[in-house]
């Protein structure tokens, strides 16, 4: 799958990133589900 020419510090640096970003997005839609959940009461 790891094409010629392509760096692998960059592959990994991109999976980071997109790791991040994944956590973030789960981290507020959490937070967004907590939020409705605790002021629908």
């Amino acid at each position: 799958m790891n094409t010629p020419g392509r760096d692998p510090r960059q592959h990994q640096a991109n999976l980071r990133l997109a790791w991040i970003l994944a956590s973030v997005a789960v981290v507020l839609a959490l937070g967004f589900v907590a939020k409705i959940w605790l002021f629908s009461r």
